[in-house]
């Protein structure tokens, strides 16, 4: 637990000794104590801490909220809570005040964890898998499968930091409808190369991908397969191609510094047999129905707005069940305890439906959770960007990736919560000024680095502080900087809450703008020898929580700029 953290839980334990001592000492009814919060005011001047106890208890104790603030204040002690002072606010809020000795107990922490500090229990080890990209293996993945990417790694990265065992995974469609057009794509491509009279339909895969692998599957087997049935022909040249695709998605990934736990392929769910044992279960539990010789899931009886087919009138299930199947699999066989899924706003109908046939199959759905991601518009030269210029194609990841750093493509996705529209500005991601995001942040970083080193070269080296050294960062730009640090642990909590990563994305900017802020209030190389190492001390830190964040999301912590 961080030092931020043991603070509120020692005074909300001060606040709730005061209360039994005031009512053993009849200054307060016997009663229940109410449910009260400790918390960090929007506003300082409020107070570090403040606390409504006295507001909530006004029923309770049948007593005006400021008497009630008065009466707790008398009978509270705060010894070892590392608050100094307090005063009474408006009908009765209370504020507290933080003795010097905690901003002393964070910084020491930060020292003495380095790279676990804002690590914790939270998450109580329980098991999460995170699944996100899953871009269908028959073309390139697209920007919004860049923004997709970027929050899923780094909500699975915040995750782990928060104390769950997460494990990331892709999801590989290479069974079903896509599939098929994939191979009358190839097979069409495959047949041009050898006669004429062969279109490909309107509604099959365009790209010069399909004709790049016609092209090289004919280099490899010649005419050898033109006469061959079609399905034989077909199956060959999927069968070439696919893992040549998968293995690209991989390597593109890889580059994106995206390393997955496993590639989960939908093949296995029709080969070993469960596509079609979840059909079986939900028919033996009698939540389907026949109607025009299909198969449908009595889906409105589970909270999905209407019912739906799971298997067509031709024997074929529908893309749902495998899908089903595939959920099925990570909360049953595999256990886990929740499954998060990384979707396109598109999926928003798609969600209940899932969750119904989980119910239906007596699966606690809500361990079931999906983040919807909105679309992202590539912005250059202040117009909508589709095209690259260097290639002449549309912008896919590995386009992008070419025109932008990767650590400002990382940075940048996760800039916004994932159910925004986000327009990225591919400009403003190469530009090297403080008017970039994460060239701001790294430049901070950069910037204590070399506050080291120059201080090293006048033969100047950080020491461990004493209680006299930190008393002396009193400073408000010292203060506010040491505050931010010590919110790292529960902003990384409420990010793994609310499976939003971004809010740690600009956490960090805060940080950066606070010790920009410091460093031109506050000198760090000055004659009080006794302050310089207290600001030593608090640049090391800050470094260290940069770094950390950084590290977490694969973004370089360069050392200078």
């Amino acid at each position: 637990m961080s030092s931020a953290s043991m603070t509120v839980k020692n005074l909300n334990k001060a606040l709730r000794e005061a209360f039994a001592k005031a009512m053993e000492n009849g200054l307060l009814p016997q009663a229940e104590i109410p449910e009260f919060i400790v918390e960090t005011p929007a506003d300082r001047s409020h107070g570090d801490l403040a606390t409504n106890a006295a507001m909530v208890s006004a029923r309770t104790f049948r007593s005006a909220p400021r008497k009630i603030a008065e009466i707790l204040t008398g009978c509270i002690d705060l010894a070892g809570t590392d608050i100094s002072s307090f005063e009474i606010a408006g009908p009765g809020f209370i504020n507290f005040f933080y003795d010097s000795s905690y901003y002393a107990a964070v910084l020491d922490e930060i020292k003495t964890k380095g790279a676990d500090y804002g690590k914790s229990d939270f998450g109580s080890g329980k098991r999460v898998l995170v699944e996100f990209v899953s871009a269908n293996p028959t073309g390139p993945m697209h920007v919004g499968n860049a923004r997709g990417g970027a929050i899923g790694d780094s909500l699975a990265s915040v995750l782990e930091t928060a104390g769950y065992e997460t494990a990331r995974e892709f999801y590989v469609n290479d069974a079903g409808n896509q599939i098929e057009k994939f191979g009358l794509s190839l097979d069409i491509r495959y047949m041009q190369l050898f006669r004429e009279g062969y279109e490909l339909p309107e509604d099959s895969y365009h790209g010069q991908d399909i004709i790049d692998h016609a092209k090289a599957f004919a280099k490899v087997y010649g005419d050898k397969y033109v006469e061959a049935e079609t399905a034989e022909r077909r199956k060959a040249l999927v069968d070439f191609a696919l893992p040549k695709n998968i293995e690209g998605l991989e390597r593109d990934l890889l580059k994106y510094r995206i390393k997955y736990d496993r590639w989960f392929r939908e093949s296995t769910l029709h080969n070993s047999g469960a596509v079609k044992n979840i059909v079986e279960l939900l028919k033996e539990k009698g939540h389907t129905y026949e109607q025009d010789g299909a198969v449908w899931f009595k889906a409105s009886q589970f909270g999905a707005d209407k019912d739906f087919v799971l298997v067509r009138s031709n024997g074929i299930p529908t893309y749902v069940v495998p899908d089903i199947a595939y959920h099925y699999d990570k909360l049953v066989t595999r256990g886990y305890d929740k499954a998060i899924d990384i979707l396109g706003a598109d999926h928003h109908g798609y969600v209940p439906r899932l969750k119904a046939a989980l119910t239906a199959l007596d699966v606690d759905a809500s361990k079931l959770d999906v983040v919807l991601m909105q679309m992202v518009r590539l912005i250059k030269n202040g117009e909508l960007y589709k095209v690259s210029k260097r290639s002449g194609k549309a912008i896919t990841l590995v386009t992008l990736l070419e025109e932008i750093p990767i650590d400002a493509a990382r940075f940048f996705f996760n800039l916004r919560e994932a159910n925004s529209h986000f327009d990225f500005d591919i400009d403003l991601a190469i530009e090297k000024s403080s008017q970039n995001p994460v060239y701001y942040v790294q430049y901070a970083h950069a910037r204590i680095c070399n506050i080291l080193k120059k201080l090293a070269e006048d033969g100047i080296s950080p020491r461990d502080c004493t209680a006299e050294d930190y008393a002396k960062l009193t400073a408000p730009e010292e203060i506010e900087l040491i505050h931010k640090l010590a919110a790292y642990e529960e902003e990384i909590i409420s990010a793994a809450k609310d499976y939003d990563p971004s809010k740690i994305t600009r956490y960090v900017y805060d940080v950066a703008t606070l010790f920009h802020k410091f460093y031109n209030a506050c000198r760090v190389n000055n004659d009080d020898e006794s302050l310089m190492q207290a600001r030593l001390a608090l640049c090391i830190s800050t470094r260290t929580v940069i770094a950390n964040v950084l590290t977490m999301f694969k973004i370089t912590a360069p050392e200078s700029m």
